[in-house]
């Protein structure tokens, strides 16, 4: 009775508990779920930062925390800051939340964050198993870029890059233009903040570009700028007289594709109020323009109908009225599947872009078109980032911009001076020389063709030795060659030659072209019927006639022998000590001596051309052997040429 009596209330407490904590857990689920529909609310109007932080309030009281993870990687990826989505896709990922295309814009993000290894491994996966045939295309084509990834990071620097620190704040400031030695450019810093990401709208700025350091006088461009919409990418002519911008975007679904090109001329001290140019699309996003140096072509990017990707470059000329012609799409040479924005013109007429559709270290990278075609500008121009928006105010020194790690805010513009690239050029100096059989020393070979071989096998150059067997190639860096001599009745004489990893340490190198010389000696030695050639490293395992792989490596030297001497055809034999009974050593040998003919047909060699041998203990080189080392000399495997084909 009296412990009855005691355990009472006890069991009511727990109730109570338990009723408290089920109530606790449906006012946060309760929560939750109001956090996550206003989210989704403002996910729909593109309000993106707001969506964020709905989200990030239902993180850990909702049980969908994979999707919820997803939704706030969408939403930073839509308002341009893919990098941040990184850890929200892996958080999904490891919620178990699989929705196709986030293995695609994981490894993306994984890009934008410079981790070039897991992107291309994440991309290579969803290539394997995606179903949406468009960002198949579109991972297929990044793993393509990869590819140039190497070269791209090799460039020397050719530029020399300082944030302006004075001019930026911890908001962002991109897309400078110089006109009338005033430095203008866009900014979120101040005003009314924008829903999609949470900055300011953008407005145009202009400083002073004095000897004091940039930033010191900022102000709001007059007469250009509203309190509720974006105005960017001034681009000026007529000597600073007619500016041409970017306007529109105030922030709502409706209007995300309300971003035009407007106009606007200085007179009487002050800018005209803008009007919108005639070749905007009203279906379409139009920005980023830039005249050419004489003012009579506009370049810009949009997304209308016609174009190859994303964004594309298009151009439109002016005539002596003003009139803008239909706007020309740069076609396939420069546009891509992706985005290609920020167009510039240097004032030597040399085309700038940013791209993330062609290869390159981040999202968006600069490029510079040369004989029509986009080149990587490399590091440090370009990061893993976004790098848009350049503009030269000489012939080496100008700005552009970045989001790039280790900025004051977003975007920063940064400063640039072009500098002598520190070239290495690489020289191999080779001899050519041959051996006759019973000859002691070995010969030159004087006016001789001697062939330089990429690592792919193709015929890249050829040269004639000197008369004292000497011949000379020029090679790129971090690449590997094949430098071949043939002669009747002699084996083709072959010598790898890398220059990877041969590079010198920058501090190491001279402003300029710098040169490393290798060397190299061809050997053709000449070919002798029935004569043994012994194959070094050949080893078997106890008892075994498998072929281990350090054995298939040696052997694959022979396949090369056989593929550059066609005409011969070999004997392969093999040989054991005299450990154990002639009839097993003779059965092991004979076995071995077939795995390895087996293995080297396999390697595309005709069967034809050669003869698997066991002679077992009966040719023995050391007679008597009484150390390993001396049954190992015995135990060999060897070739022998016995038919050339004249």
């Amino acid at each position: 009775m009296h412990q009855t009596l005691k355990l009472k209330p006890k069991a009511c407490q727990l109730k109570l508990i338990g009723i408290y904590l089920f109530l606790l857990l449906m006012v946060g689920a309760c929560g939750a779920g109001r956090y996550i529909s206003k989210g989704d609310k403002r996910f729909e109007q593109e309000q993106y930062q707001s969506a964020i932080e709905y989200y990030q309030r239902a993180l850990g009281k909702a049980d969908n925390s994979g999707e919820l993870n997803y939704k706030v990687a969408e939403a930073y990826r839509l308002s341009n800051r893919l990098s941040q989505a990184e850890e929200y896709y892996n958080a999904a990922l490891d919620a178990n939340y699989r929705k196709e295309d986030i293995y695609y814009y994981y490894g993306m993000a994984l890009k934008a964050n410079g981790k070039y290894e897991q992107a291309q491994g994440q991309l290579r996966d969803y290539v394997r198993v995606g179903t949406n045939s468009r960002l198949k295309a579109l991972a297929q084509r990044e793993l393509e870029n990869y590819n140039a990834l190497n070269s791209i990071l090799r460039k020397a620097p050719a530029f020399e890059v300082r944030n302006l620190d004075t001019l930026n704040t911890d908001a962002s400031e991109f897309a400078p233009a110089v006109a009338d030695n005033e430095l203008y450019f866009s900014s979120t810093r101040g005003g009314q903040e924008y829903s999609g990401n949470g900055e300011g709208f953008l407005d145009i700025y202009v400083t002073s570009m004095g000897d004091s350091a940039i930033g010191g006088n900022v102000r709001k461009v007059e007469g250009i700028n509203s309190d509720d919409l974006h105005e960017a990418y001034p681009t000026f002519t007529n000597e600073g007289r007619t500016m041409v911008f970017a306007r529109g975007n105030e922030g709502t679904k409706k209007g995300r594709q309300n971003v035009d090109l407007f106009v606007s001329y200085f007179r009487s001290n002050a800018w005209t109020e803008p009007k919108i140019l005639g070749i905007s699309d009203p279906q379409a996003w139009d920005s980023s323009p830039a005249f050419s140096p004489d003012g009579k072509t506009l370049y810009f990017s949009s997304n209308r109908r016609g174009t190859l990707g994303g964004n594309d470059i298009y151009r439109t000329t002016i005539d002596g009225n003003g009139r803008f012609s239909t706007p020309e799409n740069l076609g396939p040479e420069i546009n891509t599947q992706g985005n290609e924005s920020f167009v510039y013109v240097a004032p030597d007429g040399t085309l700038y872009i940013a791209s993330d559709g062609l290869p390159g270290l981040g999202n968006l990278d600069l490029f510079r078109i040369e004989d029509g075609k986009p080149v990587n500008l490399g590091a440090p121009l370009n990061s893993p980032g976004d790098d848009f928006g350049i503009f030269y105010k000489d012939e080496a020194t100008g700005y552009f911009s970045s989001n790039r790690d280790g900025g004051s805010g977003g975007d920063d513009i940064y400063s640039f001076t072009e500098s002598v690239p520190k070239q290495v050029n690489f020289v191999v100096d080779g001899t050519l020389l041959q051996l006759r059989d019973g000859a002691r020393q070995q010969t030159v070979v004087p006016n001789h063709t001697v062939v330089l071989q990429n690592e792919a096998g193709e015929r890249l150059q050829e040269t004639q030795t000197d008369t004292k067997g000497k011949f000379t190639f020029e090679l790129e860096p971090e690449s590997t060659y094949s430098l071949i001599s043939q002669k009747p009745n002699f084996f083709t004489a072959r010598q790898q030659i890398t220059t990877a990893g041969k590079t010198p340490p920058e501090d190491q190198l001279q402003e300029g072209e710098n040169e490393v010389r290798l060397t190299a000696t061809l050997v053709l030695n000449e070919i002798v019927r029935d004569k043994p050639i012994v194959l070094e490293n050949i080893y078997y395992d106890l008892d075994k006639a498998n072929i281990r792989p350090d054995a298939a490596a040696e052997l694959d030297k022979l396949v090369q022998i056989l593929k550059d001497n066609p005409g011969i055809s070999i004997e392969l034999s093999s040989h054991t000590d005299v450990r154990g009974s002639d009839e097993y050593n003779q059965d092991l040998s004979q076995r071995r001596a077939e795995a390895a003919v087996e293995y080297i047909i396999s390697q595309g060699i005709d069967r034809d051309r050669i003869t698997a041998r066991g002679y077992g203990e009966s040719q023995l080189i050391v007679k008597n052997a009484q150390t390993e080392e001396e049954h190992q000399r015995n135990r060999r495997t060897e070739f022998r040429v016995i038919r050339v084909q004249e």
